[in-house]
Protein backbone atom coordinates (compact mmCIF):
# COMPACT_ATOMS: atom_id res chain seq x y z
CA UNK A 1 0.00 0.00 0.00
CA UNK A 2 1.40 3.47 -1.08
CA UNK A 3 0.69 6.18 2.02
CA UNK A 4 0.48 9.61 0.80
CA UNK A 5 0.90 13.00 2.20
CA UNK A 6 -2.93 13.05 2.07
CA UNK A 7 -3.54 9.95 4.32
CA UNK A 8 -0.99 11.35 6.68
CA UNK A 9 -3.22 14.18 6.69
CA UNK A 10 -6.61 12.71 6.59
CA UNK A 11 -4.99 10.93 9.91
CA UNK A 12 -4.55 13.76 12.03
CA UNK A 13 -7.68 15.56 10.97
CA UNK A 14 -10.07 12.77 11.67
CA UNK A 15 -9.23 8.95 11.20
CA UNK A 16 -12.76 8.60 10.11
CA UNK A 17 -12.61 10.60 7.54
CA UNK A 18 -9.59 8.97 6.06
CA UNK A 19 -11.11 5.47 6.43
CA UNK A 20 -13.66 6.68 4.24
CA UNK A 21 -11.26 7.81 1.38
CA UNK A 22 -9.07 4.20 1.83
CA UNK A 23 -12.07 2.85 0.68
CA UNK A 24 -12.61 4.85 -2.24
CA UNK A 25 -15.78 6.91 -0.55
CA UNK A 26 -14.98 10.76 -1.50
CA UNK A 27 -17.17 13.59 -0.58
CA UNK A 28 -14.91 16.68 -1.74
CA UNK A 29 -15.64 16.93 -4.78
CA UNK A 30 -18.83 18.65 -3.46
CA UNK A 31 -17.06 20.89 -0.69
CA UNK A 32 -17.15 24.33 -1.46
CA UNK A 33 -13.87 24.65 1.24
CA UNK A 34 -12.45 22.28 -0.86
CA UNK A 35 -13.22 24.36 -4.10
CA UNK A 36 -11.94 27.43 -2.49
CA UNK A 37 -8.62 25.45 -1.31
CA UNK A 38 -8.46 24.52 -5.19
CA UNK A 39 -8.46 28.07 -6.48
CA UNK A 40 -5.73 29.27 -3.85
CA UNK A 41 -3.81 26.70 -5.49
CA UNK A 42 -4.29 27.63 -8.68
CA UNK A 43 -4.08 31.46 -8.14
CA UNK A 44 -1.27 31.14 -6.01
CA UNK A 45 2.76 30.65 -6.52
CA UNK A 46 1.78 31.26 -10.75
CA UNK A 47 5.76 30.91 -11.21
CA UNK A 48 6.52 27.76 -9.69
CA UNK A 49 5.73 24.43 -10.90
CA UNK A 50 3.25 23.14 -8.94
CA UNK A 51 1.95 19.62 -7.96
CA UNK A 52 5.02 17.54 -8.52
CA UNK A 53 3.86 13.52 -8.11
CA UNK A 54 6.58 11.64 -6.86
CA UNK A 55 5.84 7.30 -7.26
CA UNK A 56 1.95 8.48 -7.32
CA UNK A 57 2.34 8.95 -3.22
CA UNK A 58 4.27 12.17 -2.60
CA UNK A 59 2.46 15.37 -4.06
CA UNK A 60 4.30 18.17 -3.30
CA UNK A 61 2.50 21.61 -4.49
CA UNK A 62 6.19 23.05 -5.57
CA UNK A 63 9.53 23.41 -5.00
CA UNK A 64 11.44 26.24 -5.08
CA UNK A 65 14.86 26.69 -6.96
CA UNK A 66 15.47 22.94 -6.71
CA UNK A 67 15.68 22.73 -2.85
CA UNK A 68 12.85 23.97 -0.58
CA UNK A 69 9.51 21.95 -0.57
CA UNK A 70 6.53 23.84 -0.59
CA UNK A 71 3.00 22.80 0.59
CA UNK A 72 0.47 25.60 0.38
CA UNK A 73 -2.70 25.73 2.91
CA UNK A 74 -5.60 28.23 2.84
CA UNK A 75 -5.42 28.51 6.91
CA UNK A 76 -3.55 27.29 10.01
CA UNK A 77 -6.90 25.91 11.53
CA UNK A 78 -5.48 22.43 11.29
CA UNK A 79 -1.93 22.87 11.06
CA UNK A 80 -0.78 20.13 12.93
CA UNK A 81 -1.79 18.15 9.95
CA UNK A 82 -0.43 20.09 7.65
CA UNK A 83 3.22 20.17 9.14
CA UNK A 84 2.80 15.91 9.61
CA UNK A 85 2.11 16.14 5.93
CA UNK A 86 5.13 18.04 5.04
CA UNK A 87 7.31 15.84 7.17
CA UNK A 88 5.89 12.70 5.75
CA UNK A 89 6.90 14.13 2.08
CA UNK A 90 10.61 14.99 3.57
CA UNK A 91 10.72 11.35 5.40
CA UNK A 92 9.77 9.61 2.06
CA UNK A 93 12.30 11.75 0.07
CA UNK A 94 14.80 11.07 2.61
CA UNK A 95 13.94 7.20 2.26
CA UNK A 96 14.00 7.08 -1.18
CA UNK A 97 18.02 9.12 -1.40
CA UNK A 98 17.02 12.52 -1.30
CA UNK A 99 18.89 14.23 1.75
CA UNK A 100 18.98 17.60 3.50
CA UNK A 101 15.68 18.98 2.62
CA UNK A 102 14.12 21.77 3.49
CA UNK A 103 10.94 22.43 3.48
CA UNK A 104 7.66 25.46 4.37
CA UNK A 105 3.95 25.00 4.83
CA UNK A 106 2.67 28.68 2.93
CA UNK A 107 -0.36 30.37 4.04
CA UNK A 108 -0.76 32.97 1.03
CA UNK A 109 -4.29 34.55 2.31
CA UNK A 110 -2.32 34.70 6.10
CA UNK A 111 0.97 36.05 5.00
CA UNK A 112 2.75 33.65 6.43
CA UNK A 113 4.96 30.92 5.91
CA UNK A 114 6.08 27.86 8.37
CA UNK A 115 9.35 26.32 8.51
CA UNK A 116 9.12 22.76 8.92
CA UNK A 117 12.59 20.47 10.13
CA UNK A 118 12.13 16.84 10.14
CA UNK A 119 14.01 15.32 13.37
CA UNK A 120 15.09 11.81 14.01
CA UNK A 121 12.12 11.29 16.48
CA UNK A 122 9.76 12.27 13.75
CA UNK A 123 10.73 9.21 11.65
CA UNK A 124 9.60 6.66 14.46
CA UNK A 125 6.26 8.85 14.87
CA UNK A 126 5.68 8.75 11.20
CA UNK A 127 6.72 5.02 10.94
CA UNK A 128 4.09 3.96 13.27
CA UNK A 129 2.00 6.29 11.44
CA UNK A 130 2.32 4.14 8.41
CA UNK A 131 1.57 1.24 9.93
CA UNK A 132 -1.99 2.61 11.99
CA UNK A 133 -3.22 3.87 8.52
CA UNK A 134 -2.63 0.35 7.02
CA UNK A 135 -4.57 -0.85 10.25
CA UNK A 136 -7.46 1.58 9.82
CA UNK A 137 -7.79 0.33 5.73
CA UNK A 138 -8.04 -3.05 6.99
CA UNK A 139 -11.29 -2.42 9.18
CA UNK A 140 -14.54 -3.46 8.09
CA UNK A 141 -16.04 -0.36 9.24
CA UNK A 142 -15.28 2.97 9.90
CA UNK A 143 -13.89 4.28 13.41
CA UNK A 144 -16.31 5.95 15.29
CA UNK A 145 -17.41 9.89 15.26
CA UNK A 146 -14.89 12.37 16.43
CA UNK A 147 -17.79 14.67 16.95
CA UNK A 148 -15.28 17.71 16.67
CA UNK A 149 -16.19 21.40 15.91
CA UNK A 150 -14.65 20.99 12.51
CA UNK A 151 -16.81 18.00 11.67
CA UNK A 152 -19.65 20.79 10.36
CA UNK A 153 -17.56 22.45 7.72
CA UNK A 154 -16.17 18.46 6.32
CA UNK A 155 -17.29 17.07 3.35
CA UNK A 156 -18.29 13.54 5.32
CA UNK A 157 -20.20 15.57 7.58
CA UNK A 158 -23.65 13.39 5.53
CA UNK A 159 -21.81 10.07 6.05
CA UNK A 160 -21.37 10.85 9.61
CA UNK A 161 -24.69 12.23 11.04
CA UNK A 162 -27.35 12.00 8.64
Amino acid sequence: MNITGLMVYYYFICQRKLWYFLTQINMEQNSELVSIGKIIDETTYSREKKRILIDNTVNIDFIENGAVLHEVKKTKSIEEAGIWQVKYYMYYLEEHGVKNIMAEINYPLLRQTKQIFLEEEDKEVLKRIEENIIEISNLDKPPEVLNAKFCKKCAYFDLCYV
